[in-house]
């Protein structure tokens, strides 16, 4: 892959920081981070960590973050211990607000973590706040549908710390599973160097193809 200017939302979390470390060899991770004591953990990853509270920010002032970049990731996530009304303000209105900075600053590619289940209503008897997520994260994916970017949507199934093995299963729809962060991490690299994935919206759980062998199959 050429060098390339990746603009990382959510740049402490687990995946992303992973994500950035991929990426550092060849080319430059930008991670957005709210608190300032994570830009030690994003440069330690291998990417340049900047301070943007995504919750806070205007769209000019993203805008002028993104531009000359060459895709946007949205990795972020309200987390584990935030309550419904921050699924909302983080896993939608994030995104939202980078898509409309990458609409601005004329960066096409923008590759979106999203989760499985995604798109479909929570289960009967879910918790709030499992429910308010994925309402978040579906009208997430349902706005940047909607726009002229060259848009992929990623669902990973349930995500684990285990080593990553370099193998998935990676199709519009795949049975429910796990799969270590590693491995989205690799994926998503994958895609960012693979624009023929546009407009698509993907599951993953770990399998048995070979990660670059199951995106050029896309």
């Amino acid at each position: 892959m050429a060098r390339m200017r990746i603009i990382i939302a959510g740049g402490h979390g687990k995946i992303a920081l992973r994500l950035a470390a991929r990426l550092a060899p060849e080319s430059e991770a930008v991670g957005l981070v709210r608190n300032p004591a994570h830009v030690a953990d994003v440069e330690a990853a291998g990417g340049q960590g900047l301070v943007c509270d995504l919750e806070r920010a205007s769209v000019d002032e993203v805008t002028g973050i993104v531009e000359g970049a060459d895709a946007v990731v949205f990795a972020a996530g309200a987390g584990p211990g935030s309550g419904a009304a921050r699924k909302d303000t983080v896993d939608r209105a994030a995104s939202v607000l980078m898509a409309d900075a990458a609409e601005r600053a004329g960066v096409r590619r923008f590759v979106q973590i999203s989760a499985m289940g995604t798109g479909k209503p929570p289960a009967p008897g879910s918790d709030e706040v499992w429910a308010a997520y994925i309402k978040a994260k579906t009208e997430a994916e349902e706005d940047l549908r909607r726009r002229d970017l060259d848009w992929t949507i990623l669902r990973p199934g349930r995500l684990t710390d285990e080593p990553g093995t370099g193998r998935v299963l990676l199709a519009p729809e795949v049975p429910r599973g796990a799969v270590p962060r590693d491995d989205v991490a690799a994926v998503i690299v994958a895609l960012l160097g693979a624009p023929g994935t546009a407009g698509r919206t993907l599951e993953l759980v770990s399998g048995d193809t070979p990660i670059d062998e199951a995106v050029a199959a896309l």
